[in-house]
């Protein structure tokens, strides 16, 4: 069922099942996690401090939007940074180990034969037909599949590791959850149990609020939680959030914070 759900938006599902997993064993780590590794200040490029207004934070979230999960799939935009080219689609990629090249060429398979299905519904129906009823809705939900990870792994509150300092645990709780009211459930609630989703991702998405609810007196104050608005959150979060320096408290250790300016000095 994954395969074929997958295959039909144009999603490699083995491909990115395996990243994934990888994500979940390093997260918050500055030099193994697969995705949304926050920059340092002095790897930004020229160009970010012009973008620190409302009408480049509108382009940039609207590009990111629109964009960054194919970009993801096929470049490795925002994930972690290897010596060669890095593509979900490549079974050769150094995504993958030897033993999982059959399972990339199996999601690229599926790719295939979804994008033959929707050469032939462009034939029989025209192809403004096929982005009206096929490609608008696509777009729709690769948007919110970047808003919802993006929000989930970028706030103030959450700290980064180098080596020196990371282990599992501390990753698993540098993600925070979110409020999108009716849409909860809508997304099965993975928008408000996400901390316990890398705590203890096996556990299935119709006990995840009773579980989140047994976790949250134990973590206490180590359970993150934001009740923003989601518009507002994310706003906000990504005019503050654009790189990870260390603060005076994180000095001497391999502790880095979200930084609020895209002044570059």
């Amino acid at each position: 069922f994954g395969l074929i759900l997958h295959s039909a938006q144009l999603t490699p599902f083995f491909s990115w099942k395996i990243s994934h997993r990888r994500h979940h064993a390093n997260t918050g780590s500055l030099e193994n996690d697969e995705v949304y590794i926050p920059r340092f200040k002095s790897k930004l490029r020229w160009y970010y401090q012009y973008l620190d207004n409302p009408v480049g934070r509108v382009g940039v979230l609207a590009f990111t939007l629109l964009f960054a999960w194919p970009l993801y799939l096929v470049f490795n935009i925002s994930g972690k940074k290897y010596e060669r080219f890095t593509c979900h689609y490549d079974p050769n990629s150094p995504l993958y180990s030897e033993r999982e090249r059959l399972q990339i060429l199996i999601s690229d398979a599926g790719v295939l034969a979804a994008t033959y299905v929707l050469y032939r519904v462009a034939l029989a129906k025209g192809f403004t037909w096929l982005v009206c009823i096929y490609g608008v809705p696509l777009l729709i939900v690769n948007g919110f599949i970047v808003l919802i990870t993006l929000l989930h792994h970028t706030h103030a509150s959450l700290p980064h590791y180098d080596s020196t300092e990371w282990d599992y645990l501390r990753g698993a709780l540098a993600t925070v959850d979110r409020d999108y009211g009716v849409l909860n459930k809508v997304f099965h609630n993975v928008t408000d149990t996400h901390v316990l989703h890398h705590i203890f991702s096996y556990i299935s998405h119709y006990h995840a609020m009773e579980a989140t609810n047994a976790i949250k007196p134990l973590l206490g104050e180590y359970y993150q939680v934001d009740d923003t608005p989601i518009l507002k959150a994310l706003w906000r979060d990504t005019k503050e959030c654009i790189y990870v320096e260390k603060d005076e408290s994180s000095q001497g250790r391999g502790v880095y914070w979200y930084k609020y300016s895209l002044t570059i000095s």
